[in-house]
């Protein structure tokens, strides 16, 4: 069944999810505020890098466009994909501003149609598509949820740099709704997907997306930490990974230790849930070590750095690797981000080098010196916060190099890992 679908917001997950659905066949429309990413767009050429998007848009731009006509959109649409962000707050609680303008536009449209599916597939916290969107639409729309309009909680599972695969072949798709005719109207949507389709309600839906999440960014704290206790003992913490990898209960994904997590998701989904739980009256205490250590971990390549250079003032230190991951230019909660302060409050000269993240880390921190490789590798030292595929190609030979991501060939270097 071939549908007409728009798309509130073209980030990471909203482009993806558009570009995924019209290579399933389906017609979308893109919406964003944003006029320079709309043009971008419609030239099929994505504002955003992820691996295989380029192409994807290529191939499908007779089945997508972007505009910044929300209402035209939606009102030739049968279904809208809200894809809006949802940032932090100072205190960890997740800003639902962007959501509540996006529902207010959509509320006013539907006054005007008979039947039109709305899926929320933004991260929002458990109980904010019964108790906080519902009510917007119907006290603007005038209209019955279930009965008028249909509404879905389809959380996405999205890994930057492999988005597309993830999307198109997922592990399982979740849906939240309540009445049989939106959740005929999202099975048929997902008909061609070969993977589990677990039915819920709202608030379950939302949970897992937090709970898978808190879980994740829990695993690599905690081998962290183990990781951390290893390199005092002169263990190798990827043997150890690997011997637990083998328990089908434990896995061995999400077992590299190194300098931390970062990105858009597990920081802030973690905080929020803590914040959330708070309001409830409970503690996660252990979501909150999950952070505490996060958040010490990528500082202890400098006391690395330090046991090599003890007066670091004045010294050319170089970076390699500045975005969260490799295969994105996402520097959001990079692990190189509280590195570069941190060598900067120490007066070092830092130069940098990342294949795709340099202009977004340009934006924070414009007075650091962003050059090649080659520059990068010779300075007095070189820390590693990314695994580029590429940085594996370098010559680390008589280098003093401190490894947070586990660069095999860097080993050739003067090396210290950070775990290892």
């Amino acid at each position: 069944m071939v549908m007409k679908i728009s798309i509130l917001g073209t980030g990471y997950v909203g482009l993806v999810t558009g570009a995924c659905l019209a290579e399933q066949g389906h017609n979308v429309v893109c919406v964003d505020i944003d006029q320079k990413k709309v043009e971008l767009i419609n030239k099929g050429v994505p504002p955003i890098y992820e691996i295989g998007l380029n192409e994807l848009l290529k191939k499908n731009k007779e089945k997508i466009i972007a505009t910044t006509d929300a209402k035209s959109a939606i009102k030739d649409s049968e279904m809208t994909i809200i894809c809006l962000g949802t940032p932090s707050k100072k205190d960890g609680s997740i800003n639902l501003s962007f959501i509540k303008r996006g529902f207010e536009k959509i509320g006013n449209i539907l006054k005007q149609k008979k039947w039109h599916v709305v899926v929320v597939k933004s991260t929002v916290l458990p109980g904010t598509t019964k108790d906080f969107i519902i009510p917007i639409l119907e006290k603007i729309s005038g209209k019955k949820a279930g009965i008028d309009f249909g509404i879905a909680m389809n959380p996405e599972f999205l890994r930057e740099g492999k988005a597309i695969k993830d999307f198109l072949k997922p592990d399982r798709i979740i849906i939240g709704t309540y009445d049989d005719k939106t959740k005929k109207t999202m099975q048929k949507l997902y008909q061609d997907f070969n993977c589990p389709i677990i039915i819920t309600g709202f608030t379950e839906a939302e949970m897992i997306k937090y709970a898978s999440n808190a879980f994740l960014a829990t695993k690599i704290s905690f081998i962290n930490e183990i990781g951390n206790v290893c390199k005092k003992l002169g263990i190798d913490t990827y043997d150890v990974a690997n011997g637990m990898g083998y328990d089908k209960r434990i896995s061995r994904a999400f077992l590299n230790s190194g300098a931390g997590w970062g990105g858009s998701c597990f920081p802030k989904d973690v905080k929020a849930l803590i914040a959330k739980a708070k309001e409830t009256g409970e503690k996660l205490s252990i979501l909150e070590e999950v952070v505490r250590v996060n958040d010490l971990q990528p500082l202890k390549l400098i006391e690395l750095l330090k046991k090599n250079i003890s007066n670091l003032e004045g010294k050319e230190i170089g970076i390699l690797g500045l975005a969260f991951k490799k295969d994105t230019d996402d520097i959001r909660e990079s692990r190189a981000i509280p590195v570069v302060i941190k060598l900067i409050e120490e007066k070092t000269l830092v130069k940098a080098y990342d294949p795709k993240a340099m202009d977004n880390f340009k934006k924070l921190f414009p007075k650091i010196k962003y050059c090649n490789p080659k520059d990068v590798l010779n300075s007095d030292a070189v820390l590693i916060l990314t695994n580029w595929d590429e940085f594996k190609k370098y010559n680390y030979t008589g280098k003093i190099v401190i490894d947070g991501r586990r660069i095999e060939e860097a080993k050739k270097g003067i090396y210290d890992g950070i775990c290892w």
